[in-house]
Parts: C-alpha cells; structure tokens; sequence
C-alpha cells in the first residue's frame, strides 16, 4: 500500500504542475498513469512539436516543457505509478481514498485529483481473432520494461513514432526483431525511419512492409504470428511476443462510473476550487468542463494551484492555511 496526501490520476504536465503547486503546501503526491511515461499527450503523440502559449517561452518543444516540469517539481520528491489504469475507487471511513490499478497497485491519499486530460488512452488493436486470449501471454500495447523482451523473439507492428523507436531500442536487446508495416513508407520521424532501414539492410531487424497482422498462434503462449502482404501470400512468423503500436485513443474509463457529474465525457466542476460533485474528488486540466472552458495547458495550471489550496483543508484540516509567495518563501524540498 503506497501511502500519500494526494493522489493524482494523469502525469501530463498539468498534473505534473499540480505536484508543485501541492510541494509549496507541504502535501505529498503520487501519480498514477497509464501511460508508461509521464507527459500524457505532449511526450507520447507530439514529443518534437512546438508550444508557443507558456508564458515565458516564446516557444518550447512539448518534450521539453515536461522535462522542465519534471525539474521543477524534483525538490517535492514525487513518486509514480506508469503503465497502469485506475480501476477502482474505494472511500473509507474517515473519508479518505484507496485507488487500485489494474496490476492490483494501491495507493491511499486523502485526496484524489484527476488531471487525465482527455481521459485514459487506450491502445488501437488491430481487429484479429484471438487478440484478447493472447494478452498478457505475449501480446502486448506497450514496453514498461526493455529487459523482459531481451533474447526472446519479438515481432513489432506500426508505423509511427513508438514503433519505430522501439524497433531500433529492441534491436540491441531482443534475439530477433521483425517489423510490420500496412504501408511501404513510415508516419513517424525520417532519422528514425533510416536508422530503421539501415538496420534492416545490415541484417539487424526483419523489415516487412505492405502487410498486415493476420492471425494468432500458440497453446497457452503466443507463438506465432501470420501476416498477409499486398499478393494475398501469407507469411507465418515465430514469435515470443507481438507488440502492436498502432496509437492511443482517449475514453474516460473507469472514472465514469464514481459517480461524478460527466457532461460529453468531461468532468463537471466548481469553478472556486474546481471540486467535483463527490467531496475531496477535484478534477482539472482537459478532462474537466465548466462554462467558459478553454483547453489550454496554461488554464490546466490556474485550475492547479486554486484546487491545491482548497484540498488543504483535507490534508490538514488542524491548520490554517497561510498564503506566501514563492518570491519570499523560495521553494524548500522535503
């Protein structure tokens, strides 16, 4: 059991920010995302892409803000859960929460804020037969851990940034690597792409383009993959694992059913603190709604710091709460 002050659901850069806001009032905080790295959208749909509306910068790269952030936030000693879904939510007597993930990790915080942005990102699949069966007994959505591929057979599909990068990392690590792509070009960046040719070329990887997965093998554990190219010809593939990266689509998951108040899966919210309609629940950043909403990472900080404030009284409910600025105060770690 993880034991903290608040538990924050989202480790996008608002939620990341709402760990500072929290530091300057001495509460503690665990992140739990899905995601197997913080940042949410900016560090896994659009790492390279510029910003332009942070004050301060005239311009920064998404990848960039959330290292900063992570900077910024190092003196408060965060810790993370990545790679895991909120499942379920349960309140206690004193009126306090414990989240549990899927993988059955448990977190109890006195607070919960969800800063999910557009919800859980869950993986595309591909639509085979026998795709559920085989996850978690050698199909996979995503790398928590490179060491667990390392001298196995790994087939990889997809054609954007994650597969690509991936390819090359697991290159090094994995017995063999094969790669599949529907197309004979990539989406994802022109180096990595190259280095992914040329890896192909020098007999590193096995590169199929103009294919698409099939079909699913093995008693028990995967352990064959079949694909189709553009002549119908089937080709069957040895395999330990299949990854497939086909990107991420946002739904609300399980936080529907808390019994919030959800407008088009946004959370409904009070704009004093940004409290949702179950008591030390506060939602902030893209995943909630309330008149006059504007989906901008800036109004996702203005809402973290006021919600920060108003959950005080929860972590501390013997204090009061003095206000100073960080210019007098400074920002003193744990």
């Amino acid at each position: 059991m993880i034991t903290t002050d608040i538990c924050i659901i989202g480790a996008g850069p608002v939620g990341l920010f709402a760990v500072f806001e929290a530091g300057l009032l001495k509460m503690r905080c665990h992140l739990i995302d899905y995601l197997p790295q913080v940042g949410g959208q900016l560090s896994e749909i659009y790492p390279q892409k510029p910003i332009y509306d942070i004050p301060g910068y005239p311009e920064v790269k998404a990848q960039e803000l959330v290292d900063n952030l992570m900077d910024q936030i190092k003196p408060f000693k965060p810790t993370f859960t990545l790679g895991e879904r909120v499942d379920h939510l349960a309140k206690q007597s004193d009126g306090s929460f414990i989240v549990t993930t899927n993988d059955k990790t448990q977190v109890h915080a006195q607070v919960i804020v969800i800063a999910g942005g557009l919800g859980v990102f869950e993986p595309r699949k591909p639509a085979i037969e026998k795709l559920e069966h085989f996850e978690g007994k050698g199909v996979t959505y995503m790398v928590k851990n490179p060491e667990a591929f390392r001298d196995k057979k790994v087939v990889l599909a997809g054609g954007g940034d994650s597969a690509l990068d991936w390819t090359i990392y697991l290159s090094k690590v994995a017995q063999k690597v094969t790669l599949v792509h529907r197309n004979e070009t990539f989406r994802g960046a022109p180096d990595s792409a190259a280095k992914v040719f040329d890896l192909a070329n020098n007999g590193k990887i096995d590169l199929i383009l103009s294919a698409n997965l099939k079909e699913l093998g093995g008693n028990g554990h995967l352990n064959s993959v079949k694909l189709e190219n553009k002549s119908k010809e089937e080709i069957t593939i040895d395999t330990d694992y299949l990854i497939p990266l086909f990107g991420l689509s946002p739904k609300l998951g399980p936080i529907a059913d808390w019994g919030l108040n959800i407008d088009k899966n946004a959370i409904e919210v009070d704009t004093r603190d940004y409290s949702t309609g179950v008591e030390r629940i506060y939602a902030i950043g893209d995943i909630n709604t309330y008149p006059g909403k504007l989906k901008l990472i800036l109004c996702g900080f203005h809402e973290a710091a006021i919600m920060m404030h108003s959950a005080f009284k929860y972590v501390y409910p013997d204090q009061k709460l003095s206000f100073k600025y960080t210019t007098v105060n400074g920002v003193n770690s744990f």
